[in-house]
């Protein structure tokens, strides 16, 4: 027992040792070794020692020394507490050995402090490298089989448009969404062929109604055409924005000119509040196209787009719009009779649907063309963030052509119930200002995505019955 009292002893005071003289080893020093501990007298002298063969090692094997030296030590620990009572009784002179030991040490401490120093860096140096190494790989990101079902259906000579739909309603990946759009929204054609020409040709016919319509003398327009570009300035700077993306003077430039533009060649309509929001999906989408999809609402990006690349985006976001509004265009005519007609089929949808809201707000005195007809004017561009629309439209273009018109109004409805009891319990006061300002502002995807889901409920009982289109007496 008492001999294991004496190694366990031992242990503990070689452990110190070994730790101090490490971080001597580390510092370039041996200052850490306290020499006037008649206990470690025989360890401080082997020290020296070890530190003296030290020198000797290359640069390249010294932490093969260090574990030399180590080894060593804890052998002649063990040695030492073996032999301990003998060993005190030479601990006078081994001190005097010792001082006289470390003395010589000294002079070769400038030696050995450089050639910790080489090692160090040259430690340093293979770390650098190696982490220049490991910056260079490419780190490849695994596609999702939804990115992979549309690499599929897109790398075809002649894209299967319903294929592309069927995909498409539960959303479009992010990079592969501005050409799908364009194909969904009749812009592209589906065959691969003849995409580089419609480009080339569709882009040109649109520098070309730009000389025709917008870079003339203001003189030379007639007092309507004067009205309405002085309307699309004044929207402009209004358009969404809360978002560095259309803060920016390029891009409001552009969108002036394409809204001007547009309604100078659908003079049955000309421009109409309201198409100035639907045109910021597109350019939103489109110019992500030259960033791998990137998210680009924040306005930063636009110091790398050049003005050729923004000259294709407004071609292209023209095209795309003329193509929406044209299965939408009686919304924005005289008296907007589409988008009366919209609002009178969510009335009656509700109706079946939440008796007791529709009769809260009757009650109430809140009529449904008070704050759904900017729903449908809007397409609830002013309900929800871009990215919250953006989803929106990856399945209302999935539709076919009734995204914008027919399944809008089931959205519209499933997004009312959504707040049925809120709506139930407010006073005309407050349920007026509810109306106009709906909390969506935490709403992300997956609010979006329930609420796509419950409009396709809502369309596969309703859609093409008239029950729902019976007014209640």
């Amino acid at each position: 027992e008492e001999m294991e009292e004496i190694d366990s002893s031992s242990f503990e005071r070689s452990d110190s040792i070994n730790r101090k003289f490490r971080l001597s080893l580390t510092l370039g020093g041996d200052d850490i070794i306290d020499t006037n501990n008649d206990d470690n007298n025989d360890i401080n002298q082997q020290i020296q020692q070890q530190q003296i063969q030290q020198d000797s090692i290359s640069s390249s094997d010294c932490m093969e020394g260090v574990t030399v030296v180590e080894n060593d030590i804890i052998q002649n620990n063990t040695n030492k507490s073996n032999n301990n009572n003998s060993n005190n009784n030479n601990n006078n002179n081994n001190n005097s050995q010792t001082r006289s030991k470390k003395v010589e040490d000294d002079n070769d401490h400038a030696d050995y402090s450089s050639n910790n120093n080489n090692n160090d860096t040259n430690t340093s140096t293979i770390r650098d490298s190696t982490t220049r190494n490991n910056n260079n790989k490419t780190l490849v990101k695994r596609k999702s089989y939804r990115e992979n079902e549309f690499e599929k259906v897109l790398s075809l000579p002649i894209v299967d448009i319903a294929d592309l739909r069927r995909i498409g309603w539960n959303g479009i990946p992010t990079d592969q969404r501005p050409k799908v759009w364009k194909i969904l929204l009749g812009y592209l054609p589906t065959n691969s062929t003849r995409r580089k020409q419609t480009l080339i040709r569709k882009r040109s016919e649109y520098r070309d109604a730009i000389a025709q319509h917008y870079n003339i003398d203001d003189n030379s327009r007639t007092d309507q055409e004067q009205e309405t570009l002085r309307q699309v300035l004044v929207d402009v700077p209004r358009t969404a924005p809360d978002l560095g993306l259309f803060r920016n003077d390029r891009i409001r430039q552009l969108l002036a000119r394409l809204l001007y533009i547009w309604a100078m060649r659908h003079p049955a309509s000309s421009y109409v509040q309201g198409i100035n929001d639907l045109a910021t999906p597109l350019i939103a989408v489109f110019v992500s196209d030259y960033f791998g999809g990137r998210d680009v609402l924040d306005g930063r990006i636009l110091d790398d787009v050049t003005d050729d690349m923004l000259d294709e985006v407004e071609a292209d976001v023209y095209w795309c719009l003329t193509n929406l509004l044209a299965g939408i265009q009686d919304h924005y005519t005289s008296d907007q009779p589409g988008v009366q007609r919209m609002v009178m089929r969510l009335e009656e949808l509700v109706n079946r649907i939440d008796a007791d809201l529709a009769h809260h707000l009757q009650t109430t005195g809140i009529e449904f063309m008070q704050f759904a007809f900017k729903w449908m004017n809007c397409l609830l561009l002013r309900e929800f963030h871009l990215p919250c629309i953006i989803r929106l439209w990856d399945t209302y273009l999935s539709e076919g052509g009734d995204g914008f018109e027919n399944f809008h109004v089931y959205v519209c409805a499933a997004f009312l119930c959504q707040f049925s009891n809120e709506v139930r319990s407010m006073s005309f006061d407050d349920l007026f200002g509810f109306m106009q300002n709906i909390p969506t502002s935490d709403w992300t995807d997956d609010q979006i995505e329930v609420l796509l889901s419950q409009a396709y409920v809502l369309s596969t009982l309703f859609h093409g019955s008239d029950a729902h289109l019976t007014s209640y007496k």
